[in-house]
């Protein structure tokens, strides 16, 4: 009997132990983190937040739009709960990676707790910067080693201005950082005043001039207009605005950058005659059948890259890989930049169907509503510039792609055809309608005669179109 109880007492006290625990322990509130929403993404925008606190939020719902190193893109939540705190708001730039940026409440848990919740990893409002510099101001004694590598540049004018030394005044900040609150505070308590400082105008010597050099406080620099002001303004004068520029963009400069100094560009040209497709495409819309000419150019890039294979590949820095499927990316221009969103395995599609889907990925891609998966990838890339009148260009390889082809403008050539009759050969002029393309190749993976043999059999394609398997 004794042992029954013993055991039933030792059951209820485990059973207690597991509630507490549980009512302690599993609600507690969740962090949300700027998430890498592309393989090369650092730091990201937070563009709007499509949720407000208080609302409830489901794995998969929509939290905010962020804009990558590639596109906006909508950041969907991994957790279920309401949302009690947004930590960033929106319009925040450079927002790196693992940073938390909203709180959520677990079911059965109060919002208000979960809000007061201590985030240690909210990026610091000032940058730190090293204290390496020499400086003409005061001598006076910064903080030791470890905290003058942090401290920010408002807290060094601070300890400038009232001549202070650094290392008497207590430090609040995170990590033992001190804040220029606390060199303020100190000042206060200590009833510094803050120090004159005089610096030397240098002035240009003449004949009649003696070395005598003026001294001039700086509180008569900034109030007297003669001297800070330029004696005139010249109506000429060029005036500029300083303009952010997006991630976008900042990533597409570093990758061109990386791309032209790291890979052996080589450059191949070939012009094709498009006689024959505007002729059918002008068929075709006789039929209520709408395709460009940027669509023959896709399928006829597909088609040549399955007789090339060698060309549909992509370099790891160590390896070349060969695709099975040419993903053929296309150009895009939005106002973030420039984008490739990708046709998938476009040698198995009609041309209705490649229109189609262009006009659709383009369309999502200015609004910056692309996936990742739909500009991510992708085996060979064609950008076209001949719609805004360009009739010849080379372009930057997309990395890890080794080759990219440069479309330019249709223009007239004249040529000569020759014809035989009665054993007598003649020539007569003839005028084509002719487009050239460049071909921007990896020396490293496709060589010269593999990219001729690429863009004759694009010539082919191009001249002939019922080689394509049209629709």
């Amino acid at each position: 009997m004794s042992a029954t109880r013993l055991l039933r007492a030792c059951f209820t006290f485990a059973l207690r132990r597991r509630q507490l625990f549980t009512a302690t322990s599993v609600c507690s509130p969740i962090q949300v983190q700027m998430p890498a929403l592309s393989p090369t993404m650092e730091e990201g925008t937070i563009v709007k937040w499509l949720i407000a606190v208080g609302d409830q939020v489901e794995v998969g719902d929509a939290m905010c739009e962020v804009e990558t190193d590639k596109a906006v893109v909508t950041m969907e939540a991994n957790e279920e709960g309401t949302l009690a705190k947004i930590l960033i708001p929106e319009g925040s730039k450079n927002v790196k990676i693992n940073v938390p940026i909203a709180i959520l409440a677990e079911e059965d848990e109060n919002i208000e707790a979960a809000a007061s919740m201590k985030i240690d990893q909210l990026p610091s409002t000032s940058d730190p910067v090293s204290v390496t510099e020499a400086d003409s101001s005061p001598d006076i004694s910064l903080p030791s080693s470890e905290r003058s590598s942090l401290l920010s540049p408002a807290v060094r004018q601070a300890l400038l201005q009232y001549s202070i030394d650094g290392n008497k005044v207590e430090a609040t900040g995170p990590k033992g950082i001190l804040l220029k609150g606390d060199v303020l505070k100190y000042v206060a308590q200590n009833n510094i005043s803050p120090v004159k400082i005089t610096s030397e105008v240098p002035s240009i010597s003449s004949p009649t001039q003696t070395d005598k050099t003026p001294k001039v406080t700086s509180t008569a620099l900034k109030s007297d207009k003669e001297v800070s002001a330029p004696a005139s303004t010249s109506k000429t004068e060029q005036t500029f605005v300083d303009v952010d520029m997006s991630n976008v963009r900042k990533v597409i400069a570093k990758r061109l950058t990386e791309s032209k100094q790291s890979i052996p560009h080589a450059y191949s040209s070939i012009d094709c005659c498009l006689d024959k497709i505007l002729k059918l495409r002008k068929e075709l819309r006789q039929d209520g059948i709408k395709v460009s000419v940027n669509d023959f150019i896709i399928k006829a890039a597909a088609v040549s890259l399955r007789q090339n294979p060698e060309v549909n590949c992509v370099w790891n820095g160590q390896e070349v890989k060969t695709a099975t499927k040419a993903d053929v990316s296309v150009a895009v221009a939005t106002d973030g930049g420039l984008i490739t969103p990708i046709v998938k395995d476009a040698g198995s599609k009609g041309l209705t169907e490649i229109s189609e889907e262009v006009r659709e990925l383009a369309g999502r891609a200015r609004e910056g509503r692309l996936k990742p998966q739909e500009f991510q990838g992708g085996t060979f890339t064609i950008s076209n510039l001949g719609m805004f009148g360009i009739r010849e260009f080379t372009a930057v390889i997309n990395p890890p792609q080794a080759c990219i082809m440069a479309v330019g403008a249709t223009r007239l050539k004249l040529t000569s055809s020759e014809q035989q009759a009665d054993d007598v050969t003649t020539s007569s002029p003839e005028v084509q309608q002719v487009m050239t393309v460049t071909m921007s190749s990896d020396a490293r993976v496709v060589d010269d005669e593999t990219a001729s043999k690429f863009l004759t059999s694009f010539k082919r394609n191009m001249e002939n179109p019922m080689r394509l398997g049209l629709l």
